[in-house]
């Protein structure tokens, strides 16, 4: 047996509207709450009042659940177990509740109507119920009470805070305390500007007048206009009916395109100041070329449409003099360093050079083929490598000494072609009275004078070969000679140095215009990203080209690759630093390394 609900409401003119409901269970719950199966809005009904529900034999029970009685036809009781079929009167406090037999469709169901048939406990006939329950007749009318909301709102957030900015000093002198200007904040400031959280007027000067340029130059004194404001907006193209209507209301303001809030947005909680977004640049770099005249590549973004790498190279001018030019990387460019030098030959895991680098040992740093790390080592910051000294890289191989003094073995200066002519011609001049080695030098490569007997066979031999310092100066500078395999040698047409060496010029940073962060790929191989095993002359640019670093990063907004905005490489304000997002990387790492630290010491006294 299961239930039809019918409630029954009517309109202001008399009309009975009723809303039909099927309950395909055999108890309903009623009261006032608004869960109940059957909702009674009286005050005189209890929240969960009583429960009606099926018996056998065709009977309906009705029980009091919340101790309050209700009345079946005229009789007063907490429990009482009527026939479906004869139906019933129940009366709970206004309500009437009329059960009786279902018919045609309806039959084998019990329907029970519902329906209000006095006045709502504590209120008069005439009122409607949702203001019997409203607190509207002890509150001030709707009209009043939104005037004096409003105006209390006016008082507190916008006549305080002007009083407190135009009483209040904006130097030193500004106590630390709360301030009525403080409740215009939008969010807390970044850590960089922390210090200013007492004192808004720094930043915004005039009260109700956003934040001006000058207001940011007056502490960040050495910054630089992006470009031109003319050229600026030529390449940022049309704004649209959107962008358009908001510069031109920002310009009624005193608002102009191109400030440094554009960027640099404040107010976004206490931590590092947000990385610019991407579409702050894209929106003048891509295809600016069709908009303006520049020598700047069209760029999107990184994973999709970015230029190919163009790194400053150096090259010798018509006179010798070096020049320096970007180029791309597609043109395979060569540098002028002044070195020959074969990272093939070096790298090689079975030539000559790889066994000399095993019988060397661990003693001297080496006992295997050489890799990357034998010559290159980290600078002080760690992005990237100091420069590469011939003493401590090449020296266990390629060795200078050409004399040797008791146990004191003399080397030619290394840099310094004139030293090296100089010592030459004093070592003749004093009568040469030990032998010396300055011929055939390419024999002692690699790792000559490694022990005194080595350096006294050779030198015997070699003294041989020569007879006076001319022709001793000659074959240090000539093929086969300590300086000649490595560095370019010219004569001089002068008697007193007669050679000269290039000058070796190594590039230190390519990518002048960008950054990039040995540190952040300690976990790559350096052959994973630099063709250097493939490289047989020192002037290859052994770059790493676009589509080997889009193999691991995609543009800002990738999913499967690295994440990569413009400001992980580049910064508007470049410096010989890092750019912003890789500043604020660091510091979270330090900042999780501490705790992560800090934890483990914790831990570690606890146990």
């Amino acid at each position: 047996m299961s239930f039809i609900v019918r409630t029954v409401a009517r309109t202001a003119d008399g009309r009975d509207i009723v809303r039909p409901k099927s309950f395909d269970k055999a108890e309903l719950s009623i009261g006032r709450s608004p869960s109940s199966d059957i909702h009674l809005p009286d005050l005189a009904a209890a929240l969960n009042h009583a429960v009606v529900r099926t018996a056998p034999g065709g009977y309906v029970e009705l029980v009091a659940t919340a101790g309050m009685p209700f009345v079946v036809d005229g009789k007063q009781s907490e429990h009482e177990r009527f026939s479906a079929a004869q139906g019933a009167d129940v009366r709970i406090g206004s309500h009437a509740l009329s059960f009786e037999p279902g018919e045609g469709d309806e039959k084998g169901k019990v329907v029970i109507t519902v329906a209000r048939v006095g006045a709502i406990s504590n209120a008069s006939e005439d009122k409607e119920e949702a203001r019997v329950f409203s607190l509207a007749s002890t509150l001030p009318g709707k009209r009043p009470l939104a005037w004096a909301l409003a105006l209390i709102i006016l008082a507190i957030f916008l006549i305080w805070p002007l009083v407190s900015i135009h009483t209040q000093p904006t130097d030193a002198t500004r106590k630390v305390a709360f301030h009525a200007d403080e409740m215009w904040t939008s969010g807390k400031l970044s850590q960089v500007h922390k210090s200013l959280e007492n004192n808004c007027q720094a930043c915004h000067v005039k009260a109700g007048e956003a934040v001006r340029d000058t207001a940011c130059a007056a502490c960040h004194t050495k910054v630089h206009d992006h470009a031109d404001p003319k050229k600026l907006a030529e390449a940022r193209g049309s704004l649209g009916i959107v962008g358009g209507t908001k510069q031109f209301v920002g310009g009624l303001f005193g608002i102009q395109p191109g400030r440094c809030v554009e960027c640099h947005t404040e107010h976004q909680g206490t931590t590092a100041m947000p990385v610019t977004d991407e579409r702050f640049c894209t929106n003048c770099h891509n295809d600016m070329s069709k908009r303006i005249d520049t020598a700047l590549k069209d760029t999107a973004d990184f994973g999709e449409k970015h230029p190919q790498f163009a790194p400053t190279i150096r090259f010798a001018g018509a006179d010798g003099a070096p020049m320096f030019r970007r180029v791309s990387l597609d043109a395979n460019p060569k540098e002028d360093n002044g070195l020959k030098f074969p990272h093939d030959i070096h790298l090689s895991a079975t030539n000559g050079v790889a066994q000399m680098a095993k019988t060397l040992g661990k003693g001297e740093g080496y006992g295997a083929p050489l890799d990357c790390a034998n010559c290159h080592t980290r600078d002080a910051t760690g992005n990237s490598f100091a420069a590469v000294k011939m003493e401590t890289a090449c020296g266990a191989c390629h060795s200078l000494a050409f004399d040797q003094v008791g146990g004191t073995v003399r080397t030619l200066r290394h840099g310094e072609p004139a030293q090296v002519v100089a010592d030459i011609r004093a070592f003749y001049r004093a009568g040469a009275p030990r032998t010396a080695a300055f011929q055939g030098m390419e024999r002692r490569r690699p790792g000559d004078f490694a022990t005194s007997g080595q350096r006294i066979d050779f030198a015997q031999t070699s003294a041989m070969h020569i007879g006076n310092a001319d022709q001793a100066i000659r074959a240090v500078f000539s093929k086969g000679g300590a300086c000649f395999d490595c560095h370019v040698v010219r004569p001089t047409g002068n008697a007193a140095v007669p050679f000269a060496v290039k000058p070796v010029a190594l590039t230190t940073r390519y990518m002048k215009k960008g950054w990039f962060d040995h540190a952040a790929h300690d976990t790559e191989s350096c052959s994973s990203c630099h063709a250097v095993k493939q490289s047989h002359f020192a002037s290859d640019v052994s770059l790493p080209k676009l589509a080997k670093c889009q193999e691991c990063h995609g543009g800002q907004d990738a999913k499967k690759e690295v994440p990569s905005a413009c400001a992980m490489c580049h910064d508007y304000h470049m410096t010989a630093f890092a750019p912003l997002m890789v500043r604020n990387n660091r510091a979270r790492g330090k900042a999780i390394e501490h705790i992560e630290e800090k934890a483990l010491k914790q831990a570690g006294s606890g146990a």
